[in-house]
């Protein structure tokens, strides 16, 4: 039987791999060959990193506790406690989504985190009294969700009438458990409270009862368990946890859905399929139970599917999970920029997964993968304040997308919270003798070497400097590698693969200086490795070229052929609308070959660097023709849009007037104010003049009425003028039987006299055809406004693309 007081000295906790004191030596038969550098030893000092840390205590995490009480999730664990102590179950959960508890779990995470780094009495108080909310919501047996256990009878509807029956597919239960589990081996660490973590054990046990060969051979719908337990094995030891990890990896497929990536088994996969979140989350708990158990097996398979998704799936932001039809992979290449999905979930998932791929290889070229989404993918879904979000990180936008401060759905605010107290855990690593230096950026930094301790202190201005001076303070003069991460982009290569390419290689190289005197290292694995004996005092100088680097995407990309991006040093650029003109930024052409100018602006977006240059300015005329003026642009920083507003913002930029979109011609449907029975951004589509390839095509913007059916609903025009018109197309969305809109059952056309809406007499059916533009030609009016009028399916919403009127 297990006992609290038996500790593992480190455990590994979402990133990152925290200390801890052993009250009893033991260690763990297998692990990473690598040893990451706890975030808790190195103190960040930079403008770039620290900030965003700061704010954690004074806005997210105190907005986000706000956030749980006026939802009602911490009401669900009152009312599941309620329950068990009158035995009255006869309230309602009160919020959406089953999985709803595990927002409360990832907060107390964060502040756990958080703690770790800097005591605060009032955030721990309030996580204190979470913690006593989901102790009393616990079964006697361990189990422990509170969409059930507030009303057995009547659960929440995707639970299942009995336990664990739909945990396959839509209950979460044991989803909830791995957000548990994390959340508690972090307090823990952080407290030496055992409060929660016995809740967890307890909770823990119950599965391992109820899970396993010749029990319930049930795998998790959404992956997350497998990682919590992987964090409860470091804590306590217990090896059931670890096998019972295992177990949930090797019982998944084959035969099931690619959804859930249960199509086959997870050692025989090769591609990245499905739900994206769940995909990090599966590939990451892999490479664990792979290190953990000394299986090769599963990283075996993770290499294929890692590689798969450079080659095919990475935005160029180093985000994942193209569409939002499942928020999911797409086919390979499939990376549209207008409807890109690049859940900010994904974004912390992908840099879980490159992290465990380096720990296993040792290899640069995941950290070039973790790098470009942690600073450009990843950053995004957090704005400067700290109190707003995004959920999926679109490389472009005509002012549909703005940012919220929750969701009804939020896991990724919560997941932001437990992630960025820990970056400074990403900065170093540790194999025997040798150091490795992964990320950039003021720190001081204690390293635990097998004979000794060595203390850097980095100073640099990164991402905006590429100058990096650390000086090296080691307790004793003696041999010892540092080696030095020198970027893919630093490097002349974006990416680890034919994905993304430079179209301007750069004139400068990196250099290495010690002590004033420039050295040239070897590289090995994209890593200076720098071998002497080294003294206290000694200073590195590393110099990375900062030059504005402009990229091309593979062939194959559809979307992104004659564009290019801009990038400088690890930031990936875009244009937004408060910084160009007339506020328009979807119709500049820019000259990939001319010359680039950067500068800081220090009162911009808390201080950026911009990058700026000339383009080309291009609008429709009514009769087709594209004119164009010379304009002059400015590029900010990916992560940095939407905190002006909503507006028009692109990362991929047209290189030629064939792959440019031009302001739309002055026609009646432009120029008309849209209105219709429910508001969105989106309704701009309907007069944007980008016509679909067919009516599933997810690369343009469509407005739609989803979740409404089998009822009426309505769009009208409202003209700049009164007109005489006489005909009318319109192009329906349609992605059923996988998603849930299709054509209409009718729809028809009324135009306004004299405050009343008249129908027009139509000399031509109204049409629903798929795939098409859909025209209606009626008897000439004169009006100042056009309404139609649509009656959906019984079973399906519908959407528009685009109706024209003339």
């Amino acid at each position: 039987m297990w006992m609290p007081e038996f500790i593992i000295p480190f455990c590994c906790i979402a990133g990152s791999l925290l200390p801890i004191m052993p009250i009893h030596k033991a260690s763990l038969p297998h692990d990473y060959a690598i040893k990451p550098v706890p975030f808790t030893d190195v103190k960040l000092t930079d403008q770039f990193w620290k900030p965003r840390i700061d704010r954690m205590y004074t806005v997210t995490l105190p907005h986000e506790l706000d956030e749980l009480r006026i939802t009602g999730r911490d009401r669900n664990f009152e009312l599941a406690a309620l329950a068990l102590q009158t035995h009255v179950d006869t309230a309602h959960f009160c919020t959406q989504y089953p999985f709803d508890d595990t927002d409360l779990y990832k907060v107390i995470e964060g502040i756990s985190y958080a703690l770790m780094i800097r005591p605060d009495p009032l955030l721990k108080r309030r996580m204190d009294s979470l913690i006593d909310l989901i102790a009393a919501a616990q079964e006697p047996d361990g189990y422990l969700y509170t969409a059930r256990t507030i009303n057995p009878l009547h659960p929440h509807e995707w639970s299942g009438l009995q336990r664990w029956e739909n945990v396959e597919k839509l209950s979460h239960e044991l989803y909830n458990c791995g957000h548990l589990y994390q959340a508690a081996a972090a307090n823990y660490i952080a407290t030496g409270d055992k409060k929660l973590l016995d809740v967890v054990i307890k909770n823990a046990n119950l599965l391992c009862h109820t899970f396993g060969w010749g029990k319930l051979e049930k795998y998790p719908g959404h992956p997350e368990v497998e990682l919590g337990l992987v964090s409860l094995y470091r804590v306590t030891g217990d090896p059931r946890y670890l096998q019972l990890a295992k177990f949930f990896l090797d019982v998944r497929g084959p035969g099931g859905s690619t959804y859930e990536q249960a199509q086959q088994k997870v050692v025989d996969q090769r591609k990245a399929v499905g739900h994206a979140v769940r995909a990090g989350y599966l590939y990451s708990a892999m490479a664990d139970v792979s290190a953990l158990t000394g299986d090769t097996a599963y990283v075996h398979a993770d290499h294929y599917i890692w590689q798969d998704i450079v080659s095919t799936q990475l935005y160029v932001t180093g985000g994942v999970g193209a569409t939002s039809n499942g928020e999911a992979f797409g086919e390979p290449y499939e990376l549209p920029n207008l409807t890109a999905y690049n859940e900010t979930c994904a974004s912390i998932a992908n840099v879980y997964f490159n992290y465990r791929m380096f720990l296993t290889d040792a290899d640069a070229a995941y950290y070039d993968v973790l790098e470009r989404t942690l600073y450009n993918a990843l950053l995004s879904g957090l704005s400067l304040k700290g109190d707003e979000f995004f959920y999926p990180n679109p490389l472009a936008s005509m002012g549909q997308y703005s940012r919220s401060p929750w969701f009804g759905c939020s896991c990724c605010p919560t997941n932001l919270a437990r992630f960025i107290p820990t970056v400074g855990g990403y900065f170093y690593a540790t194999r025997g003798n040798d150091i490795y230096v992964n990320l950039y950026g003021a720190n001081q930094a204690t390293i635990h070497l097998p004979e000794q301790v060595v203390h850097l202190h980095e100073q640099t201005d990164y991402p905006w400097s590429g100058k990096i001076r650390i000086e090296v303070q080691p307790e004793k003069n003696e041999m010892f590698a540092i080696r030095l991460r020198i970027p893919g982009w630093a490097r002349n290569e974006p990416v680890p693969s034919d994905l993304y390419t430079f179209t301007n290689l750069s004139s400068k190289t990196w250099s290495i200086e010690i002590n004033g005197k420039m050295i040239h290292p070897s590289l090995e694995n994209g890593y200076a490795v720098i071998k002497r004996n080294w003294q206290k005092g000694d200073e590195i100088v590393l110099n990375l070229p900062m030059e504005v680097r402009t990229i091309a995407a593979n062939p194959q990309v559809k979307a992104d052929i004659g564009k290019i991006a801009l990038q400088r040093g690890p930031l990936v650029y875009c244009l937004e609308w408060p910084d160009n003109p007339d506020h328009h930024v979807l119709n500049l052409i820019i000259d990939p070959h001319q010359h680039f100018e950067s500068h800081f602006e220090a009162n911009l977006l808390n201080g950026v660097e911009v990058i700026q240059g000339r383009a080309q300015s291009a609008r429709r005329e009514l009769d087709g023709k594209i004119q164009t003026t010379e304009v002059h642009f400015t590029a900010i920083p990916y992560y940095a849009w939407a905190n002006r507003g909503p507006g028009e913002m692109t990362v991929w930029m047209a290189a030629d007037a064939h792959s440019v979109q031009p302001l739309p011609a002055p026609t009646i449907a432009y120029t008309s104010t849209i209105r219709a029975s429910r508001f969105s951004r989106s309704l701009i589509a309907l007069h944007d003049q980008i016509l679909p390839t067919h009516s599933n095509d997810h690369s343009v913007m469509y407005f739609h009425w989803w979740p409404e059916k089998d009822t009426t609903v309505w769009v009208e025009y409202d003209f700049k003028q009164p007109y005489t018109i006489s005909s009318s197309k319109v192009y329906w969305y349609d992605d059923h039987p996988q998603g849930g809109c299709s054509v209409p059952d009718s729809w028809e056309l009324y135009y306004q006299q004299q405050g009343k809406w008249l129908p027009v007499e139509n000399l031509t059916p109204y049409e629903t055809r798929k795939d098409t533009l859909n025209v209606v030609k009626f008897k000439p009016v004169h009006t100042s406004a056009l309404r139609m009028v649509i009656r959906l399916n019984k079973q399906y919403a519908t959407g528009i693309y685009e109706w024209e009127v003339e």
